[in-house]
């Protein structure tokens, strides 16, 4: 049982590693960067919406609507005309009438009085097909010159190496490869680590069942099990922590817009990686917060294996040595199981609801129709289940040798 255990446990860390870079690799080619938050793809979305709605444009249908507005450009550009041409430059320039003021009156006040029939003449001249049609392509081209100047292009770069590496051919297809790549992954790991914690337990009920207290080599091989099933949980991810946007539906100027599957945040850490992050952020309640989470999950759970090892050798410190006895028994109930699995909960609980909270305000927006968050894009991992079975093997292993201690016994040489 000790074989497989050893063995499996040393798969589960190097699986999970592998599948960490698949599972990171996805996450990023469905990042929203380059969906909802890419400026490619506003700008591929915008562009066609705007040439929809410069198409409807209908100059002779909206005549009456531009009729005044046309009627006040001709006026305003009549004044135009008499502000330049009485200016004090206007002689020096050889403009008509420059400087006789007098006589640029006369002109603008009979050409004020035939406004209306040029604007007779300039709405017959936008309801002609070709002049609606040349006006279209002028706003066009505006259009398409806001749109590329008010968005900057998305850096691909990694993007594009993720896709070379599987040797994908678009995003949808690499996403699709990778997806089954970690579903396999995980049939895998599971059993893995379902064959640890199976062998784990086999071995503890074949060793203990019916003992009064423990040979010395059966010590030694439930030792075993338990820092097999300590170095799985602390060298794998335990948990791995995903925002991710299933569907977004919106609608812009009358045109429905859909985002699907965008993934905002992803992480997974093993705990020394974690313990590493906290102290390096330099703040004195992180680097608090990072030693105690490796006083209990690495420092703690070592010490106790040394005390139980020195006991193989010399069984009298479990009786003798309070500091053996602390470390070997007393230790147990520092391991934290509880804690951590309480940890876990809240910051699934805490974290899904800190992003559902976060998108009702999108939710609320008038042009948002729906608004997709899952619950279940985070994950516990395997290595926080080996971590677990680390914990109850240390305290059963614990509390049967403290029973020995209390019934008059010793570990037993054999």
């Amino acid at each position: 049982m000790l074989l497989p255990a050893i063995w499996f446990s040393w798969k589960t860390i190097d699986v999970l590693a592998a599948r960490r870079v698949v599972r990171t690799d996805l996450a990023e080619i469905t990042h929203a960067r380059y969906g909802i938050l890419s400026a490619d793809q506003w700008r591929a979305i915008i562009g066609p919406i705007l040439n929809a709605q410069v198409d409807k444009l209908d100059f002779k249908e909206q005549s009456k609507s531009l009729r005044p507005m046309v009627e006040r450009s001709l006026y305003a550009l009549l004044d135009n005309i008499k502000t330049q041409m009485t200016s004090p430059n206007a002689k020096s320039t050889g403009m008509p009438g420059g400087g006789n003021a007098f006589l640029v009156n006369m002109i603008v006040a009979s050409l004020r009085p035939h406004v209306p029939e040029y604007t007779d003449v300039v709405m017959k001249e936008l309801a002609k097909p070709q002049t609606q049609e040349s006006f279209k392509n002028s706003i066009r081209g505006v259009l398409d010159d806001a749109v590329k100047n008010t968005f900057s292009s998305t850096d691909m770069s990694a993007y594009n190496a993720i896709l070379k590496r599987y040797g994908c051919a678009t995003g949808s297809v690499c996403e699709e490869t990778l997806g089954t790549q970690i579903k396999k992954t995980d049939a895998k790991l599971n059993r893995y680590y379902l064959t640890v914690l199976a062998s784990a337990a086999l071995g503890f009920i074949l060793l203990m069942a019916g003992k009064q207290t423990l040979s010395r080599g059966a010590v030694a091989v439930l030792m075993l099990f338990s820092i097999a099933m300590l170095a799985g949980g602390v060298l794998s991810p335990m948990l791995e922590v995903e925002v991710r946007v299933t569907k977004v539906d919106a609608t812009l100027l009358g045109t429905p817009i859909e985002f699907r599957d965008q993934s905002l945040y992803y992480r997974s850490k093993t705990v020394l990686e974690v313990c590493q992050t906290l102290l390096r952020m330099g703040r004195p309640e992180m680097t608090l917060v990072g030693v105690l989470v490796i006083l209990f999950s690495v420092v703690f759970p070592a010490l106790k294996m040394l005390a139980l090892a020195a006991c193989l050798f010399r069984p009298a410190l479990l009786r003798t040595n309070r500091l053996v006895k602390l470390l070997a028994l007393e230790l147990s109930k520092w391991s934290m199981a509880d804690v951590m699995v309480l940890a876990i909960f809240m910051s699934f609980v805490a974290f899904n609801g800190v992003i559902g909270s976060a998108w009702d305000g999108v939710r609320e927006m008038p042009n948002v129709q729906q608004v997709m968050i899952p619950t279940n894009a985070s994950k516990i991992l395997p290595g926080y289940y080996l971590f677990i079975g680390f914990c109850v093997s240390s305290i059963v292993l614990s509390k049967k040798l403290e029973h020995g201690i209390t019934s008059g016994s010793s570990p037993k040489s054999s």
